[in-house]
């Protein structure tokens, strides 16, 4: 079975950092693209970043470039998402997600508020 744990989200000021974790369990995680989305209150949910099963390739929505960071470790199964120069509109419900046999899988989300 498919679990997705994520952590690390909290109340940070402008300019502020943080450093999401996603620990993964019940399949292979190594094979799997794996993806951190965000959602904030009224808006739809849009990916921020994307990394490879092997980590060698990544890609971010633009308005993260050069502040956030998505990286992984294999071997923990854990998938992290590096947040610097945090701005206001960075506050969301952060989601780690990997689409395992065709299906879209989800953790719980993790509360990011960026606020002075």
């Amino acid at each position: 079975q498919v679990h997705l744990v994520e952590s690390g989200g909290g109340l940070v000021q402008p300019g502020g950092s943080l450093r999401l974790s996603c620990a993964a369990s019940g399949f292979s995680f190594n094979t799997h693209w794996m993806r951190w989305y965000r959602q904030a209150p009224g808006k739809e949910r849009e990916l921020v970043a994307h990394i490879s099963g092997a980590g060698n390739f990544t890609d971010y929505t633009d308005s993260v470039k050069g502040r956030f960071t998505i990286s992984r470790d294999n071997a923990k199964n854990t998938v992290y998402l590096r947040m610097n120069s945090l701005k206001l509109e960075d506050t969301a419900v952060y989601y780690c997600n990997s689409r395992v046999l065709r299906k879209d899988y989800w953790g719980q989300g993790t509360q990011v508020t960026v606020s002075s």
